[in-house]
């Protein structure tokens, strides 16, 4: 695909690695000189200068030949401006803005969005999507990386197993046979820094990390399986009142469980800002870093603790202070991949990484085949696919096991209907079922190819 990437800052940059990455045709658009050079010479990219929502800056970027243009810039309403000038003039067929004012994002303003009047085919706020994926780290506490699947019906877990894990050096078969009414399937390991698909016969050590897909109804015993049970998180503090972090605070008071949150905001006209947007919960102003200030806000009791500033450092920092003050879980926002690696010997539980989310929300919407959502593993080393199976695909009518799937991919689950299914060997794969499937980066093509239809349903 051809795709032009308007905006080279994070966003910008992390998505036109990743496209340019799997062999498209990428131009980055940016009006820094020094950033476009830069991508130019790291990624394997075209760069042009210039204000993305002119349409002459548009057409020397080759808008006229463009299968996708995605809107990153800093401002929402050039967003804007680009996907109708991409939309008018040159007839892009796909148009994408990245939008992070709340009032765009508003669902009762979704008709803004058509094409007779705002051309926006998807709408992609990093915001909103980080603030749900740590919503989703409360929800299962002792993972350190989860995602939802099949509206809602499915659930990724990601676990790092430890000496006291009870399954540890047990074929994966034979924990099939152990717990045959459980609906979960262990489709990664990474071991020794390596991610690999395992099958039947592999056993799990102690110092792997695992990623599972299971049923949601099925969490909870998955993890007191693997020696991870689950407390109810009542006490919640957030370090960082920004956009991620007010939006993960008033998700909070929204929920029906009780949940008692404190929000640390260091700038003063922010926190009071948040102060005024919130209801029950209670506005610090200060550093997060601050042990005093850690202990007003009674971190030794609380259950956990967000550090969702827009600094990896300081989120670090902060979630390491934390759990030295008693917090017993800790889970920091963190853009740089390169970082990661520190979560462990600094003792932090759980991360989210911005990329992954936002890489995984436009990933959906440039695969063939009937893509429902996409979610981005690592540095980009594996992805878990649920895709519909048309009757055009290699997959209708076969069973499982007489499917020829590639050495690194694994099913994870199967929808048929509204129930969530195992992928044992004889389950049949029907046109209409949603697919599950868990494949190393390399084999994304061959993922594609069986779930090809005949005609690009785009």
């Amino acid at each position: 695909m051809k795709i032009i990437i308007c905006g080279i800052g994070q966003v910008g940059w992390q998505i036109a690695r990743q496209l340019s990455g799997e062999r498209n045709d990428v131009t980055v658009v940016d009006m820094t000189a020094d950033l476009v050079r830069r991508a130019t010479e790291t990624l394997d990219v075209q760069g042009v200068i210039g204000f993305a929502s002119y349409p002459d800056v548009l057409e020397r970027a080759g808008a006229k030949d463009a299968d996708m243009i995605v809107a990153a810039t800093r401002s929402d309403e050039v967003n804007m401006v680009i996907c109708q000038v991409a939309h008018s003039i040159f007839e892009v067929p796909r148009k994408v803005a990245r939008l992070r004012a709340q009032s765009y994002l508003d669902a009762i303003y979704a008709d803004l969005y058509r094409t007779g009047h705002m051309p926006i085919d998807v709408v992609i706020s990093p915001e909103k999507e980080v603030a749900e994926a740590a919503l989703q780290r409360l929800a299962a506490p002792r993972a350190f990386d989860t995602e939802s699947f099949m509206d809602g019906r499915a659930q990724l877990l990601g676990l790092a197993l430890d000496e006291q894990c009870p399954v540890l050096n047990t074929p994966l078969r034979q924990l099939s046979e152990l717990f045959s009414t459980l609906r979960a399937t262990v489709v990664g390991v990474r071991r020794g820094g390596k991610l690999f698909v395992p099958d039947a016969d592999a056993q799990l050590l102690a110092e792997d990390s695992v990623y599972l897909f299971t049923h949601s109804d099925d969490v909870g015993r998955v993890m007191e399986i693997f020696g991870k049970a689950r407390h109810a998180q009542e006490r919640v503090v957030i370090i960082g009142g920004g956009a991620v972090g007010l939006t993960v605070a008033k998700a909070l008071e929204r929920q029906t469980a009780r949940v008692r949150a404190k929000l640390i905001e260091r700038d003063r006209s922010r926190a009071e800002a948040a102060a005024d947007e919130l209801d029950s919960t209670i506005v610090l102003n200060g550093d997060g870093m601050d042990g005093a200030l850690l202990e007003e806000a009674d971190i030794r009791n609380a259950d956990a603790v967000l550090a969702l500033t827009d600094d990896d450092k300081t989120n670090l920092l902060a979630a390491v202070r934390a759990k030295e003050a008693g917090c017993p879980l800790s889970i920091a926002l963190v853009n740089d991949a390169s970082l990661v690696a520190l979560m462990g010997p600094l003792g932090i539980d759980a991360h989210i990484n911005p990329r992954a989310t936002t890489v995984s929300s436009i990933l959906r919407y440039i695969r063939h085949g009937r893509v429902r959502q996409i979610y981005a593993i690592g540095d980009s080393e594996a992805e878990m696919i649920e895709a519909q199976v048309l009757s055009t695909s290699s997959l209708a009518g076969r069973l499982i096991r007489d499917i020829e799937f590639p050495r690194n991919v694994l099913v994870g689950g199967v929808l048929k209907g509204d129930r969530m299914m195992k992928p044992v060997p004889d389950l049949r794969v029907e046109e209409g079922d949603i697919i599950a499937i868990f494949t190393t980066t390399e084999d994304v093509p061959e993922v594609e190819r069986l779930l090809q239809v005949s005609i690009d349903f785009f």
